[in-house]
């Protein structure tokens, strides 16, 4: 069977949201750079789609860097394996016409599921954002070129620790209802380590007359240096206690990854105890930390 035939018969994220009784398991991978993180990416797919995860987005990179590879790896992971792929796609530095020639390829290739963001300029969320002359605005205006060009099943971003350009939540409720009724389906949240700023979020948004379903993203910890860089540059808020606990674990990768994969399962569960829709896991391209979490929130994920 041709992708394009298997998507087509294929349930959407949007129709697994409204019709499961369970919650949701994903993951995200980035396209790899050369021959070593091909290799890693590859069994890092392997690996996890032993577990049967319900999709698996690829990251577009920063400023839109890495589009070839995204469009390339989520159309031999939608040929090659049994997942439902989503492809990123972000406004930042490119065209109107460069983004419909990439909407046609994603469609072309079989990809029904778009992860639509506005992006990042070069050197990170914290620079300035600057609209192309010839392209879109914002993260509503591309959800609304996607939706008229074909049938996709739009995602979205969402913040619980604020945007960092804007650090007003009530503004982010608001743009997040916005990308809704532009045509989203629904949202995956940055990284986060406090639960309660994702109930503070559905909250807002809930309160606007939004019910857009959000799904909260979590990365187990595996290189607390890594980790506080991506705090830096996000806004993501690192809690004393996690950092504390962290940091007990010393130089030792395996207690960082043990302790790591504790603090994801821990926020893991007490989201899906308040209702969270699902669990999106940011690998790094790695397995086993997944693979953890995974084990552990294997009953919630089960559940009829």
């Amino acid at each position: 069977m041709s992708v394009t035939a298997r998507a087509e018969r294929r349930a959407s994220i949007s129709d697994l949201l409204r019709g499961n009784s369970r919650p949701l398991f994903s993951f995200e991978l980035y396209p790899p750079r050369n021959e070593e993180e091909t290799q890693r990416a590859w069994f890092t797919v392997r690996r996890l789609e032993s577990l049967a995860p319900d999709f698996v987005s690829v990251t577009y990179g920063a400023n839109g860097s890495t589009r070839d590879r995204t469009i390339t790896m989520t159309k031999d992971i939608a040929e090659t394996t049994t997942l439902r792929t989503m492809a990123h796609l972000t406004a930042a530095s490119q065209s109107r016409d460069q983004l419909r020639r990439v909407i046609g390829s994603y469609a072309a290739a079989g990809i029904r599921h778009v992860l639509a963001i506005r992006g990042d300029m070069p050197g990170g969320p914290l620079v300035p954002w600057e609209q192309h002359p010839e392209g879109l605005a914002n993260a509503t205006e591309l959800v609304a070129m996607i939706r008229e060009l074909g049938d996709f099943c739009i995602g979205v971003a969402a913040f619980p620790d604020l945007h960092p350009q804007t650090r007003d939540a009530d503004l982010d409720a608001r743009v997040l209802k916005e990308k809704a009724d532009a045509g989203a389906d629904f949202a995956l949240t940055q990284l986060f380590f406090t639960p309660a700023r994702y109930f503070e979020l559905v909250d807002r948004v809930r309160s606007i007359g939004c019910d857009i379903p959000i799904i909260p993203g979590i990365q187990p910890v595996t290189r607390l240096a890594q980790i506080e860089r991506f705090a830096e540059l996000s806004g993501a808020e690192l809690p004393p206690p996690v950092v504390a606990r962290l940091q007990a674990a010393g130089d030792d990768p395996k207690r960082v990854r043990k302790v790591g994969v504790d603090i994801a399962t821990e926020q893991a569960s007490e989201l899906l105890a308040g209702g969270a829709p699902g669990v999106h896991l940011y690998t790094m391209n790695r397995s086993l930390a997944t693979r953890e979490v995974y084990a552990r929130l294997r009953p919630e994920f089960d559940r009829a």
